[in-house]
């Protein structure tokens, strides 16, 4: 690599990890959104940048574990509109929007939408700090899954955590954001049930 080609690539990496470290700036989680706007607006927002894909984008495959060990996919999912959230203990943003996500599944959790909280903490302890973290935070209503080989942050294209994604019923992304967010607002809440009914009134014209 030329001299001009590798202070390049040293430029590049300092930027990513600094955007990397600008989830951990502030542990204040986005504002409410104006309730009126429409779902582009709420893609722009500044307070929620939540990108919704003009087309669903294929994902690749992804295979982790629950909190007994066994061998888990987004396919046991298949036929629910999911929030993927990728996240880790030591991560404080998303410490702090775990119990968001929690509400979350508890208000629209069941046969049409599922809150995957996918942990990329690593090894044999995985399992036990998720369920310390879930205990000590009061998590209720999200089941413990692992990714301790930390694939699924490279396989999903991740830049920084948390990393949400919005999956449709066929398992493509339609929509993701990266850093924290209230995930329990009624704004939120709105989307995820718009959505639900989108994909419900597809299914009925097939």
């Amino acid at each position: 690599m030329s001299r001009k080609g590798l202070v390049a690539a040293v430029a590049g990496a300092a930027v990513l990890a600094g955007a990397g470290l600008g989830f951990y700036r502030s542990s204040k989680l986005p504002g409410p959104i104006d309730s009126a706007v429409s779902e582009p607006a709420i893609s722009s927002m500044t307070n929620f940048k939540f990108k919704i894909h003009e087309r669903p984008k294929a994902i690749a495959p992804l295979v982790f574990a629950d909190a007994a060990g066994n061998r888990r996919t987004l396919d046991d999912s298949h036929g629910k509109l999911i929030l993927l959230n990728i996240w880790a203990t030591w991560c404080p943003p998303c410490r702090e929007e775990m119990p968001t996500l929690d509400r979350l599944q508890a208000t629209l959790g069941g046969p049409d939408f599922a809150v995957v909280a996918l942990s990329i903490d690593a090894g044999e302890s995985g399992p036990s700090l998720v369920r310390r973290f879930y205990q000590e935070a009061g998590v209720q209503h999200l089941p413990i899954y692992i990714d301790s080989t930390g694939e699924a942050a490279g396989k999903l294209g991740s830049v920084g955590l948390p990393t949400t994604l919005l999956i449709d019923r066929d398992g493509q992304e339609i929509g993701r954001t990266v850093g924290p967010a209230s995930w329990d607002s009624p704004e939120v809440a709105a989307l995820i049930r718009g959505r639900i009914g989108n994909s419900t009134a597809l299914e009925k014209k097939k």
